[in-house]
């Protein structure tokens, strides 16, 4: 089977080994979601060094039990006390969850990395992908006694911006048009247990019966289900994506345009996407393929003559982001357009994964 090439795949930053009595206390607040026992899974692939670490949920999983690491822990309630003496907090129960204990686990000390929009475009809160913009949370600091809020970027946004900053880097970037094929995962273990049903239902000749999502899942796609400005045809989703490339690579609408469409499809968990991306100068392919296969957590799967190209199974349980069809743009005649097609782990990279990175520069830079 074809091999991608791939980028050293060097975390953030290296880190020790796992439990041990200097590592600082987690707590993992929706343990029991998909992007919570994801948390779980990277920190046990990532060595992740902590001293102790605390399972929260809601009162309804309140009392059971969650192995980690050869060790059974008793899943706690979620309450406004339950972040005294923890370090860092990894948090993916929504935004209203966020909104409520993140500023109450600020005020007890710990730093808290949030997986939901609550707090992505709040001025003063640095919206972080490591490989991009690890700059931006240089001054908060583990240790320091001072709490702070990190926001992981929407899953869609870290996906596209692995794949267009290393571009971005060697000749600006001065439009980006995206569309996204977004998998199950995005809206949560329920969604994938939908999409699941769904097709076991219809392959056995029954109906399909939408609970979660608005229209049939299985053998079908539609429009992203998130919240439509009717003004101006653009969904949630698109308008995380557009906000949130201006706010990490810190640039405005006047330097940068950007376009989505995102796109709910019958995947699991890994995502792709579309992009085309027009530079202030001509960028080669070939440039461009050296570019992205340097860059960490980026793989090139790109083999024209085996019409050979990233795939969400590629992507599936993978940390890295697949990139390939890389091709200049026929739009443009001065060849400063490429477009690429990029696939990427929702629940890791665009979640879980992007997280404990987070984590990781806070430990070695502590």
């Amino acid at each position: 089977p074809l091999r991608p090439a791939r980028a050293s795949r060097a975390r953030a930053a290296a880190v020790a080994a796992k439990k041990t009595a200097d590592g600082p206390t987690l707590a993992i607040v929706g343990v029991t979601g998909a992007v919570g026992q994801e948390f779980l899974t990277v920190l046990k692939e990532h060595d992740f060094p902590y001293s102790d670490i605390k399972m929260l949920s809601s009162a309804r999983s309140a009392g059971k039990k969650q192995e980690f690491e050869g060790e059974n822990y008793t899943i706690e309630e979620l309450k406004e006390d339950s972040f005294k003496g923890v370090d860092i907090a990894l948090f993916s129960a929504g935004g209203s969850i966020s909104k409520k204990f993140g500023p109450l686990a600020v005020e007890q000390g710990c730093i808290v990395v949030d997986n939901s929009s609550a707090f992505r475009m709040t001025e003063g809160v640095p919206l972080v992908v490591p490989e991009v913009n690890p700059e931006a949370m240089s001054h908060i600091k583990l240790g320091s006694g001072k709490g702070a809020i990190i926001a992981n970027p929407n899953c869609s946004t870290i996906i596209a911006l692995m794949a267009a900053t290393p571009l971005h880097r060697i000749a600006r970037v001065e439009r980006m048009v995206v569309s996204t094929y977004q998998a199950a995962s995005g809206a949560g273990a329920a969604a994938m247990e939908e999409l699941r049903s769904q097709t076991l239902d219809m392959l056995q000749g029954r109906p399909a019966q939408p609970k979660i999502f608005p229209a049939q899942y299985a053998f079908n796609l539609f429009s992203h289900n998130s919240g439509m400005d009717v003004e101006s045809g653009y969904n949630e989703e698109e308008m995380k994506m557009v906000k949130e490339t201006f706010k990490i690579w810190g640039t405005t609408k006047d330097a940068l345009r950007v376009s989505a469409t995102c796109i709910r499809v019958p995947i699991m968990r890994a995502h792709a996407e579309s992009i085309m991306l027009e530079f202030e100068r001509p960028v080669s392919v070939e440039e461009a393929r050296a570019a992205l296969a340097a860059f960490p957590g980026v793989s090139v799967i790109d083999d024209r003559a085996a019409n050979r190209f990233p795939m969400p199974l590629d992507a599936t349980n993978q940390d890295d982001v697949f990139v390939g069809r890389i091709r200049t743009d026929l739009s443009r005649a001065d060849g400063r357009a490429l477009s690429l097609f990029v696939c990427g782990d929702q629940i890791k990279k665009g979640a879980a994964l992007n997280a404990v990175q987070i984590a990781e520069l806070l430990v070695t830079k502590k």
